[in-house]
């Protein structure tokens, strides 16, 4: 019977995955990994439906489409991302 609380600092460090959880510095690469990755398989399968329509070979374009998006997406988030937060900051009032 030792289980431990879900609140308990061991269960704390773990992800859904149960992976160690990376430290808060990362956040700086791994929130336009995530954004990159999910607007661009949404963004490439809509361009991709439209010119090519759906047909057996649309998920084999979707995915080169995907891929190449991503490739592009990626690092021209981590280069606009830190110019877009401070556009943001001078644009939205801060709390406090």
């Amino acid at each position: 019977m030792n289980q431990r609380s879900p609140s308990s600092p061991r269960s704390s460090s773990k992800t859904f995955l149960g992976l160690r959880k990376l430290p808060a510095r990362s956040a700086v690469w791994v929130t336009p990994l995530l954004l990159s990755l999910l607007m661009t398989f949404v963004v490439s399968l809509i361009s991709t439906v439209r010119v090519a329509g759906v047909s057996a070979d649309m998920p084999l374009l979707w995915m080169s489409s995907w891929a190449l998006s991503w490739v592009i997406a990626f690092p021209t988030l981590l280069l606009a991302l830190p110019v877009v937060r401070r556009a943001t900051a001078a644009i939205v009032q801060q709390p406090g």
